[in-house]
């Protein structure tokens, strides 16, 4: 490719025949050496940015940007991109004279309900979810798109 040089090849056919002993070119190299180090940390630079186009907001982009992150050999986190579906259930107060039924109640989120929850659920391993918890926000915040709101429920594993 373009980008791959050989510094140390470069260096060698840069030089004169007569001054290419072992000392001079060790002395040489060791000036090429500081070129070498940031053209290795700028293919990484260039890796890495190559990998983020690669990927967007799609379920099946994201899915596979967090998993390849935070988990490499299980790749136990998914997304449900139907978001909350949850309904509402409401609790009167006497003042209001409605019939007031306190039997099996679950408490969910604000996210979590059909009509102003989330957009889409990411299903995260509780063991990732307690030791990276800021990285695994902002790579969903990289890749989701704007107004897209989401919601990180832990699972067992």
């Amino acid at each position: 490719m373009w980008y791959s040089v050989d510094f140390y090849k470069m260096a060698l056919n840069f030089q004169l025949f007569n001054l290419r002993k072992p000392k001079m070119m060790a002395w040489l190299y060791s000036f090429v050496r500081a070129l070498v180090t940031k053209h290795q940390y700028w293919i990484q630079y260039r890796d890495s940015n190559i990998y983020k186009l690669n990927h967007n907001g799609q379920v099946c982009y994201l899915r596979k940007a967090l998993n390849d992150k935070f988990d490499q050999s299980l790749r136990r986190i998914y997304i449900d991109g139907s978001g909350g579906e949850a309904q509402k259930t409401f609790i009167y107060t006497p003042a209001e004279n409605q019939t007031k039924y306190l039997g099996l109640i679950y408490l969910f989120n604000s996210l979590e309900f059909a009509d102003t929850g989330a957009d889409f659920l990411v299903y995260v391993p509780a063991s990732i979810v307690a030791a990276q918890p800021f990285e695994l926000r902002a790579l969903i915040d990289f890749y989701r798109l704007g107004g897209k709101r989401y919601l990180i429920i832990e699972i067992a594993g």
